[in-house]
C-alpha cells in the first residue's frame, strides 16, 4: 500500500480504482487488481 498526499492522480491508473473514506483516512480500493491500493491521511 502506498501512502501519498493527493489520491487523484492515483484513481485514474485502472478504471477499478475506488476512493473510499474509512475512520477519517481516505483510500484508493480496487477489486481486480488488488497493487492499486493507496492511502491518505
Amino acid at each position: 500500500m502506498k501512502i501519498v498526499n493527493s489520491l487523484k492522480s492515483l484513481k485514474t491508473r485502472h478504471r477499478d480504482c475506488r476512493v473510499i473514506r474509512r475512520r477519517g483516512r481516505v483510500y484508493v480500493i480496487n477489486k481486480t487488481q488488488r497493487r492499486y491500493k493507496a492511502r491518505q491521511g
